[in-house]
């Protein structure tokens, strides 16, 4: 790999460990200010709903220009939204500010690796990306509950003369990753522009945003990598939920250890990511569907169990499952939204998709619980529904000529 690589990967990993402490210390700036308790789900919708919003400009806006300084400026807006709360705007807006600039982030993160490297090297690009990104989110939940910890954050201060709350100390250190990030930024090569948009006007943005969107879809390995990867990412969310119930009422556990469950799954992802960077070429890519049935099937099997030390095992198999076949899928769409549209465009489409997706699985999800189903009953339509929904693709798949 090249040299400007690694700095795309350590600016992304910088950003990743941001947003996951920060959404800890939002949580308990929320609690600081006894908002209701229903402001902490909310807070992820005003993150979600800026990609589903944003979708039809950001792709045009990452496409526009140079991919390093579209990562400078939403990291730039990152850190606008952490200056908010610190300065005693609403945690909510303040947080929503933050998901304006993950938006703006995410086509030129994704996108730079199909401009900057050869289409060999996407699937193990992808793998060395996602596992950097899974080990900001562990790490992200360790940081952040560290920096909320009143003794840590006391101890730390108190040297400086300075009284602060834990809360508003964690995002200050949370301000100061989106420096860094910002920083190796700076240094990303720049790249050709291949597919800038050659109207600025918001309803042609939209009209084209829609003509990209029909264009992935119709296309055949285009829409196998999008309806699997709006599958894993809506599954994904949703199954961090089921976890953290099941193992509350089943293994008997805090919301502290349960949250170190979803951790397991996370690190499982991370393995399976490097084990497909490592086998799975892009051409071959489409191959892994079948991993991603027996994935819906191990889920089912968490009703078995009861024992804490065999659950670990078993959501770890389930997160590696889910690497290997995301990855894989990620890079053919990656390389297909190259061909097709431009990188910022169609990742903005994949984002558009999976966002919605993670806000109706989360709301089936939520029905269920309100109607009051039992957690069991729960894990079996989800995991069914995972392995029937990529049966039903790999048909497809099968009936479908490859382009």
């Amino acid at each position: 790999m090249k040299l400007g690589f690694y700095i795309i990967l350590a600016a992304q990993f910088l950003s990743a460990l941001a947003d996951n402490a920060l959404l800890f210390a939002a949580i308990a700036l929320l609690k600081e200010l006894s908002a209701p308790d229903w402001h902490t789900p909310v807070l992820h919708q005003f993150f979600v709903v800026s990609y589903i919003l944003l979708a039809p400009f950001v792709g045009a806006f990452a496409d526009a220009i140079p991919k390093g300084r579209v990562m400078f400026i939403s990291n730039s807006i990152k850190f606008i939204g952490c200056l908010g709360m610190l300065f005693g705007m609403p945690p909510l807006y303040a947080y929503g500010i933050v998901g304006l600039g993950a938006a703006a982030y995410s086509p030129a993160k994704y996108g730079i690796l199909t401009e900057y490297l050869p289409p060999e090297k996407l699937v193990i690009a992808n793998s060395w990306m996602e596992g950097a990104t899974v080990a900001a989110i562990v790490l992200g939940a360790i940081i952040g509950g560290i920096l909320l910890s009143p003794a840590f954050a006391a101890a730390t201060l108190g040297s400086l003369n300075i009284e602060i709350s834990a809360p508003r100390f964690a995002i200050i250190v949370t301000t100061g990753l989106y420096i860094g990030a910002a920083v190796f930024n700076l240094f990303i090569p720049r790249v050709a522009i291949d597919h800038k948009p050659p109207k600025k006007n918001p309803f042609y943005l939209l009209h084209d945003f829609w003509h990209a969107f029909l264009l992935l879809w119709r296309d055949p390995q285009g829409q196998i990598s999008l309806a699997v990867t709006t599958l894993f990412w809506g599954a994904g969310a949703t199954l961090r939920l089921v976890v953290l119930t099941w193992a509350g009422l089943v293994l008997k556990f805090d919301l502290e250890r349960a949250t170190q469950l979803t951790a397991v799954v996370a690190m499982g992802i991370a393995v399976g990511a490097v084990i497909a960077g490592r086998f799975v070429t892009l051409e071959k890519a489409v191959k892994v569907l079948p991993t991603g049935i027996v994935m819906g099937f191990t889920v089912m099997s968490m009703i078995f169990v009861s024992d804490w030390r065999i659950a670990i095992g078993l959501l770890f198999v389930i997160g590696a499952l889910g690497g290997f076949f995301v990855v894989p899928m990620n890079a053919l769409l990656q390389h297909r939204g190259h061909l097709l549209m431009g990188a910022g465009h169609s990742i903005a489409v994949q984002n558009f998709n999976e966002n919605i997706s993670i806000l109706l699985l989360l709301g089936g999800y939520a029905l269920m619980v309100k109607a009051d189903i039992s957690i069991d009953t729960i894990i079996i339509a989800f995991g069914a529904f995972v392995s029937l929904s990529m049966w039903l693709i790999h048909y497809r798949y099968q009936h479908v000529a490859p382009s």
